[in-house]
């Protein structure tokens, strides 16, 4: 136990600067990429979009961010592999973070849009494939992985592509777009409502000793949805039309409605990716902690709350200090977004992430709210969408998992050759 007496204050301290980075990373990155669709659209400020990801991101990490914190720390890599080198998983944690954290810097500065999860994912595959063994990864929860890196951003683009088409059908295309607007605008923040809340309730409340079954979850998540609703029904009802801009554009009034929902579904969203994502900056360091202060490879292990805390403001900070670029890639050089557009592509990422979080899956926001914004552009024709942006945001995809792999192997002897 000299080891682990020797070194346990190096080891959290470590993780927790490792975890701020990773945080920070996700900020600039994922958070900004989740919030690119409402200031892409100017439904909100960059300034707004910072206080909301601030409420909510925490919230959604605290409240349904479990399920997904216990795949990241436990289910990618098997923990037999490392019983007596507790050790090895410890470098290999606090590589990961190094390795996924240096390669979010490294895109957030080109504006990339990469994924996260790719990134830690890709790490925790690659120092306990090569540093380790193959035998430490649990090969088919990665395939699961995988598999929802697939499916997921199909499923957002074709929720998103439906919602659009119906907002078309029902709003837009019709004789009196302004009037159905204010009729059918509540129905979907009642969607938003329901949804959100349903996962919360489902998997969050349990966290402060609250569990809800039965079909009970239904009805409470019915509840809130019908409270979101009629508070958008009263924001809406405050909107002062502009005639004079109704006649330059004549959806004008309608966006203006639209702008109202998205302050609600860029708080789904805020809230559904801290729910998915903050697993992948606090499960390793949480994991880290454990193991220094236990020196054991404990099956069930607390998460500190501030823990929590440092993912949360690692986060915020990111976002404010370069997420500019990655927001203009993704909310405006995709497709051209007005806010009946990005609430549509919201809706379906929000409901995509929230089904993920539900089954304990670290689905790509990233992939996911790609997916869902060219769902949106295929609804108004393949010409509406920049194909060239499009394929260097695929390009970026394909080189994260390598990316990451590669430097947290180099990363991972490198602590093994300091700390042996």
């Amino acid at each position: 136990m000299d080891f682990f007496s020797n070194t346990m204050t190096i080891y959290i301290t470590l993780a927790a600067v490792f975890g701020i980075f990773m945080a920070w990373g996700i900020g600039a990155n994922d958070v900004a990429n989740a919030m690119a669709t409402s200031v892409g659209s100017k439904s909100i400020t960059i300034k707004q979009a910072v206080i909301l990801a601030a409420i909510f991101e925490f919230a959604g990490a605290y409240l349904a961010g479990g399920e997904v914190t216990q795949t990241i720390r436990k289910g990618i890599v098997s923990l037999d592999a490392f019983q007596g080198n507790v050790d090895l998983l410890i470098w290999g944690m606090l590589a990961s973070l190094l390795a996924a954290g240096t390669w979010l810097l490294i895109a957030s500065l080109k504006g990339w849009p990469v994924s996260t999860t790719h990134s830690i994912v890709g790490a925790v595959v690659g120092f306990a494939a090569i540093g380790v063994g193959t035998d430490a990864v649990n090969w088919s929860k990665v395939g699961s992985i995988v598999a929802s890196w697939i499916v997921s951003p199909l499923l957002a683009g074709t929720i998103a592509f439906a919602v659009f088409t119906s907002i078309q059908k029902l709003v837009i295309n019709t004789a009196e777009p302004l009037k159905n607007a204010i009729k059918y605008g509540p129905i979907y923040l009642f969607m938003v409502g329901f949804v959100i809340s349903l996962v919360t309730i489902k998997k969050g409340l349990k966290h402060i000793g609250l569990d809800i079954n039965g079909g009970m979850e239904f009805f409470y998540a019915a509840i809130a949805g019908i409270i979101i609703a009629l508070i958008g029904i009263w924001l809406i009802r405050r909107i002062k039309y502009d005639e004079g801009a109704e006649k330059r554009f004549h959806y004008a009034n309608v966006e203006k409605i639209f702008a109202i929902l998205m302050v609600f579904t860029a708080s789904a969203m805020a809230f559904a990716h801290g729910s998915n994502d903050v697993a992948n900056a606090v499960g390793p360091m949480a994991a880290v902690i454990s193991l220094a202060e236990s020196g054991e490879l404990a099956s069930k292990s607390s998460m500190p709350s501030w823990v929590l805390l440092v993912g949360g403001i690692g986060i915020i900070i990111g976002l404010a200090t370069l997420g500019y670029k990655v927001i203009a890639t993704v909310g405006k050089n995709i497709t051209e977004l007005t806010p009946s557009r990005g609430f549509s592509a919201e809706i379906a990422a929000a409901t995509t992430v929230v089904l993920a979080t539900y089954t304990g899956l670290p689905v790509s926001t990233t992939q996911v709210l790609v997916g869902a914004i060219l769902g949106v552009g295929l609804a108004r024709g393949i010409a509406a969408i920049d194909l060239r942006v499009v394929g260097n945001i695929f390009m970026s995809w394909v080189i994260t998992l390598p990316a990451g792999a590669f430097l947290s192997i180099v990363f991972f002897f490198m602590l093994k050759g300091i700390f042996v």
